[in-house]
């Protein structure tokens, strides 16, 4: 999961030159096109909120896809910031390439999305607590059973298709539950990505790396430069432990990026940078998802 130095850098950072104004336009949607532009050949697509019924209640989230055929089926987990504009545009571009996306509100048992307050600062003790709390209640437990609930609800859905497998897409604290979701699905998930992706390797008897046996998926994972430099033997230990595997794995450190680089609302955010992740995302989608 996150901690508390990851805060610090999305707080503090300054990638991007910024006025106010401008971040408040970037984080109602109103500036996203502008940063993400559509996909050449892009597909129409269609997108709406949907409800999903949990054993825990009901998940608001974001569906979208292609408005014509079927298409392979994505479940996107968002970042600790939750469900919101920049995930929404994430989720329609992607869609534009192809696929029927859902992105979660992983917070739902708290409260529907949003999630956070707009702009929120983490050097307020209050709501680093908060978010803090909000991210511990999502147990590894708590994934798998969200994950039993949204898999069947994608597939099931008439944009998607049923003989092609799906993939699983997460960012920061949403890039272990990548992996859960495989676990759990292992002939369903043919591919997942996680980006800054939180805590994938730990010491405990729970670390998301662990479950990498269980997986059938090909996976892609875009470290940031700085969480290499805190943990840089987690690289090499999820290389191995896919080689033992037999899975196809990319992981790669991008150079210069600090944590939450690759979500365009966050002042971390590098354009170059999450653009090639976004890039070999799709390569991988494309070959894996065939």
């Amino acid at each position: 999961m996150c901690d508390q130095d990851d805060f610090d850098e999305m707080e503090g950072a300054r990638r991007i030159a910024m006025s106010r104004r401008q971040f408040g336009l970037l984080s109602a949607g109103a500036g996203l096109a502008a940063l993400l532009p559509p996909p050449a050949n892009a597909a129409p697509v269609t997108g709406a909120s949907v409800d999903i019924r949990t054993p825990d209640g009901v998940c608001d989230a974001y569906f979208t896809h292609p408005e014509v055929g079927t298409h392979p089926g994505v479940l996107m987990w968002p970042d600790i910031f939750g469900l919101r504009p920049a995930f929404r545009h994430m989720a329609d571009r992607l869609a534009q390439s192809g696929y029927a996306v859902l992105v979660v509100n992983p917070f739902y048992r708290i409260r529907k999305a949003p999630t956070s307050p707009p702009h929120p600062s983490l050097n307020d003790p209050a709501t680093r607590t908060e978010l803090i709390g909000m991210m511990q209640s999502l147990t590894p437990a708590v994934t798998a059973t969200d994950a039993r609930a949204f898999v069947p609800w994608i597939s099931g859905q008439p944009g998607v298709s049923r003989t092609r497998k799906m993939a699983s897409t997460g960012y920061c604290m949403g890039g272990p539950f990548t992996l859960r979701t495989a676990a759990e699905f292992p002939e369903r998930i043919g591919a997942g990505a996680t980006f800054h992706g939180a805590g994938l390797v730990t010491n405990g008897p729970d670390s998301p790396h662990l479950l990498i046996p269980r997986i059938r998926a090909q996976y892609l994972m875009a470290i940031a430069a700085s969480d290499d430099q805190k943990q840089p033997e987690a690289k090499t230990i999820l290389r191995e432990a896919f080689a033992k595997a037999h899975l196809r794995a990319e992981i790669a450190v991008y150079p210069g990026t600090m944590h939450g680089w690759c979500v365009p609302d966050l002042q971390v955010y590098d354009h170059d940078q999450a653009e090639k992740a976004w890039a070999r995302q799709l390569v991988l989608l494309e070959r894996a998802l065939a």
